[in-house]
C-alpha cells in the first residue's frame, strides 16, 4: 500500500495527465481515483474536494514551467540568450506529443469565470512569468515596456500552437522576439 505522501503525489500526476488531455470538467473523481489506484475513500482524505485536486495540479504545472524556463537559459550567458530562450524552451515543448496548450490558459478558459482560484492561480502564474521576463529585460538595459511585449509573445505562440496543432508558433514569436530585442537594444544587434 502506498504512503500518503506517494499517493498524493500519484494523485497529482494522474489528474494532472487526464485534466491535461481532456479538461477539467470532463474527468470526474473516479476516474482520477481509478488510474491512481487508490480508494475514494483514501483520495478523499487526501483531497477533501476536486478543487484541492486542481490546485495541486495547477501547482505541478507552475513548477514544471518554471523548471523548463530556468533550464533552457541555464546555458546562456547573457541576458538577450536568456530571454530568447524562453521561445527555445517553448519550441521543444510544442513537439510533444501531449501538447495540448497551456494548462493555466486552458483551466482558466475552462473554469476561470466561475472559480476563483483556478482563476488567481493562472493570474498568479502569468505574473511569475511577466516578472522573470522583467527582470531578464531590466538585466540586459532595455526598455521596461519589452518585458510584456516579449511576454505576450510567448502567451500568444501557445495559444497558436495549441490550435494550429504546430510547434511553427514558437519559430516565429522567437523571430518576432529578436527584432525587438535588436530594436530595444541597438548594440545586441
Amino acid at each position: 500500500m502506498m504512503d500518503d505522501a506517494t499517493a498524493r503525489t500519484r494523485v497529482i500526476e494522474v489528474a494532472a495527465e487526464l485534466f491535461y488531455a481532456r479538461g477539467i470538467q470532463a474527468v470526474g473523481m473516479d476516474e482520477v481515483r481509478t488510474a491512481a489506484g487508490i480508494s475514494l475513500k483514501r483520495m478523499y482524505a487526501l483531497f477533501p474536494s476536486k478543487d484541492a485536486i486542481i490546485a495541486d495540479v495547477l501547482k505541478s504545472h507552475n513548477a514544471t514551467w518554471n523548471n523548463g524556463i530556468l533550464a533552457a537559459a541555464s546555458g546562456a550567458t547573457t541576458p538577450r540568450d536568456k530571454l530568447l530562450a524562453i521561445y527555445d524552451f517553448l519550441s521543444e515543448w510544442f513537439e510533444q506529443d501531449n501538447f495540448r496548450g497551456c494548462a493555466f490558459i486552458n483551466s482558466f478558459g475552462e473554469l476561470g469565470a466561475s472559480s476563483p482560484s483556478i482563476a488567481e492561480a493562472a493570474r498568479a502564474h502569468k505574473i511569475s512569468f511577466q516578472n522573470y521576463v522583467a527582470a531578464l529585460v531590466s538585466e540586459a538595459g532595455a526598455p521596461a515596456q519589452l518585458a510584456p511585449q516579449l511576454a505576450i509573445l510567448a502567451e500568444g505562440a501557445q495559444t497558436t500552437a495549441a490550435i494550429a496543432g504546430t510547434p511553427d508558433a514558437a519559430l516565429h514569436a522567437r523571430a518576432a522576439a529578436v527584432t525587438l530585442i535588436d530594436v530595444a537594444l541597438p548594440s545586441a544587434a
